[in-house]
């Protein structure tokens, strides 16, 4: 567990940019609040291993919700933002562009 900004990010983090056992490139710099409680964790792995409870996605209705997180600045995105991010608004760090091949484990 690690404090990224004011947010306790949950589950096998490796380092303070939320990298994961699971996922751990340079580009793996982004947590996920999940859906089902509200919770961060940097993959849907992490969150299924610890949480405790099934996964649940986040609502097409919910776009607008703060679900992603930046490891390196703390920069919260919307759904909607982050869906179509290949890098942070706040600050430029690139993410791993085949997150988007996972977005319906998070996503409707």
């Amino acid at each position: 567990m690690i404090r990224v900004g004011e947010h306790l990010v949950r589950g096998a983090v490796v380092d303070a940019q939320t990298r994961c056992a699971h996922y751990r490139t340079s580009l793996d710099v982004v947590a996920m609040r999940f859906h089902c409680c509200g919770e961060w964790y940097p993959c849907v792995h992490c969150h299924d291993e610890a949480a405790g409870h099934p996964r649940t996605v986040w609502p097409a209705a919910q776009a607008g919700a703060v679900a992603a997180l930046c490891g390196v600045c703390a920069h919260g995105m919307s759904v909607a933002e982050y869906r179509v991010a290949t890098e942070c608004p706040g600050c430029g760090a690139a993410f791993n562009p085949r997150c988007a091949l996972h977005q319906s484990l998070y996503f409707e």
